[in-house]
């Protein structure tokens, strides 16, 4: 550096500039330290609530806690649906990164099946994300085991202890219980989802579906402590959950059985009502099925195996099965004849054998080939008489038939308190040009009205109707709406809220003869000379007041012969059986229905004898032991 250049340093310039670098430095500094203890006091001393509220959000999770599902018995006390203990495999969608992969995953540790990826994923994507999807019910002690080594591997996936439904009598009743199933897009569209947070089942049929709201209860709420992986901790406090109501039904389990017994094998309907207060004894619909399947969790494939079985047994047949009411509606159109004063008791017909319409030529046929001869209405009913009926059936009309016939619940819905139950059909003039208005030469003609005679043509009746009318009969005109239920009980309290018969408007006809005449037909059907159920009447110690029926499926040429035995196994007759008993006051109407069994006489009497027997029996043994009781004390 050379001696001009040094002399030409300013060493005060240089000081000053360094001096005013350091100064707006140190403004600056202080202005962001000033700016920092400002934002630290803002963050810590006046939002200090905010914070440390968010900050409590960050380890504690408000979790629902599903309530306790009421329980179901029936009018004795036996337990039909509890709730038992068992272990689930649970994930919540926002906690497992990617559900598709952990999904997979957990296919490959043999915790779920490949067939159920498809549903589960299914139900994930109709979840809200910070809910728990149950993916698994039910999981084994080892499966247990099995997931708790690989915990860790899945953050977001924990097992819970829940309690599940369960049917202790198993496939006992379930048409009438009905069963829980996993809640599906159909039922978040009808109920509330805060209602059921934390819930994975809901009442699908049955008394289960009916009575959803007074069995599910109310859900509770509780804080959880959790890590950084979700995983719960500790439980500080919350709202308990309120269980769902207990009902007790008016079933008796001891009679199911045997009406479940009586059907065993076939595919068909039995019911039995008391007709003192329109109690259902006994509903029975066979097929049947386990409902503790649906609890446990179906694969694809076995739910599809169910539902396309061939003998439909998740039909429930006394409520929706509609068949043609056959002979078993005779009684009923032999007390129309006597209300609207068209015969009496002892006017007399000749049946040959068959029945001709005044210019035609076709012959209706009788069941007996031969005839039966000079018949009246009390033997007409006693060897169900197809030509007398058919002969009634014209001097009635189709429209006082079905007038008449709609009192006795024809053509509509019971009522009963569950759902599923469909009305039948009760024709008339007027139903048919609705029905077939787009051919405006329909009329009815008289060959219809005479097949109504004998419960053919369009009639169509379900079990539940046909021993709902036969307990009309046997109330002699007085009714009462089928229910299932007895009472409702808070679990809480203990308090028992009976469920009262419905009394419904009595059948018009006032004349106590004829009633009497009817049934006097009726008995004679079971233990008269000629009566056509005379084989289930044998060492009967009661008296019982019944009805055949042999229903058509498909017909027959004028000069054909019906030969069970040439015939396809479904299209063979369906056979039927009303009844009643004891005959003085009546306590048991018990309507029977086997499809394809041919006779009534020899299959559907039978099955409905063995509900009879079983009922009184156990009448004779409540009696034993009460007297026991009392002489002991």
């Amino acid at each position: 550096m050379s001696l001009r250049t040094i002399l030409l340093k300013d060493h005060w310039r240089e000081q000053q500039v360094f001096t005013g670098r350091l100064l707006l430095a140190g403004i600056i500094t202080f202005v962001l330290t000033l700016f920092l203890v400002a934002r630290l006091f803002f963050l810590q001393v006046v939002n200090y609530d905010y914070f440390q509220e968010l900050s409590h959000g960050n380890r504690v999770r408000i979790e629902a806690v599903p309530p306790t599902r009421g329980l179901i018995f029936d009018r004795n006390g036996v337990l039909l649906a509890e709730n038992l203990p068992a272990y689930q495999l649970e994930l919540i969608p926002e906690q497992v990164g990617d559900p598709e992969e952990t999904v997979r995953a957990l296919v490959a540790q043999g915790l779920l099946k490949n067939d159920d990826f498809a549903a589960i994923m299914q139900q994930i994507a109709k979840r809200r994300h910070f809910d728990p999807v149950a993916v698994r019910y039910r999981l084994s002690d080892e499966e247990v085991a099995r997931f708790a080594v690989q915990r860790p591997h899945f953050p977001g996936v924990d097992i819970r202890a829940r309690l599940a439904r369960h049917y202790p009598v198993g496939p006992l009743a379930v048409h009438a219980v009905g069963y829980v199933g996993a809640i599906d897009q159909s039922d978040l569209r009808r109920i509330d989802g805060k209602s059921y947070s934390g819930t994975t089942h809901i009442g699908k049929i049955g008394v289960e579906r009916a009575f959803e709201d007074r069995l599910h209860g109310k859900v509770g709420h509780q804080q959880v402590v959790v890590n950084a992986q979700g995983r719960s901790l500790q439980t500080i406090e919350g709202i308990h959950p309120s269980p769902g109501n207990d009902v007790f039904l008016t079933l008796d389990t001891r009679l199911q059985k045997a009406a479940e017994l009586a059907l065993d094998g076939h595919r068909g309907a039995a019911v039995a009502i008391d007709p003192r207060d329109g109690g259902i004894l006994a509903l029975a619909s066979a097929p049947a099925y386990d409902p503790n399947l649906f609890g446990e969790g179906f694969t694809r494939r076995q739910f599809n195996e169910l539902s396309s079985d061939s003998d439909e047994p998740l039909f429930n047949r006394a409520l929706g099965g509609h068949y043609s009411p056959g002979s078993t509606i005779k009684p009923i159109l032999a007390l129309a004849a006597l209300h609207y004063s068209i015969r009496n008791q002892y006017d007399e017909l000749l049946c040959p054998g068959y029945y001709t319409l005044p210019g035609d030529d076709h012959r209706y046929r009788d069941w007996k080939k031969e005839g039966h001869g000079e018949v009246n209405l009390i033997s007409a009913i006693e060897q169900s008489c197809d030509v007398y009926f058919y002969d009634l059936a014209i001097e009635l009309g189709i429209d006082r038939i079905h007038q008449f016939m709609s009192l006795f619940g024809f053509g509509n819905a019971t009522g009963i308190d569950i759902l599923g139950e469909k009305p039948g059909l009760m024709p008339s003039r007027d139903w048919k040009r609705r029905s077939f208005s787009e051919r405006a030469e329909q009329v009815w003609f008289p060959g219809e009205t005479v097949i109504s005679g004998i419960g053919q043509g369009f009639m169509l009746a379900t079990p539940l109707q046909l021993a709902h009318a036969t307990s009309i009969l046997a109330a002699r005109g007085k009714r009462f709406q089928p229910r299932l239920i007895s009472a409702i009980r808070d679990p809480m309290t203990s308090e028992l809220v009976m469920n009262p018969p419905v009394e419904l408007e009595p059948v018009p006809v006032t004349n106590p003869e004829y009633w009497k005449t009817i049934i006097d037909g009726m008995v004679d059907v079971v233990h008269g000379e000629h009566g056509t159920a005379i084989g289930a009447g044998l060492g009967l110690d009661y008296r019982m007041a019944g009805k055949t029926g042999t229903v058509q499926i498909f017909s027959i040429g004028q000069e054909d012969e019906y030969d069970a035995e040439e015939v396809q196994e479904r299209l063979r007759h369906h056979a039927m059986f009303i009844a009643f008993a004891p005959l003085e006051q009546p306590e048991l109407a018990v309507a029977v229905i086997i499809e394809n069994a041919g006779s009534g006489a020899a299959a559907a009497a039978p099955a409905a004898r063995a509900i009879f027997d079983a009922w009184f029996a156990g009448r004779d043994e409540a009696v034993i032991a009460t007297s026991n009781t009392s002489q002991s004390q």
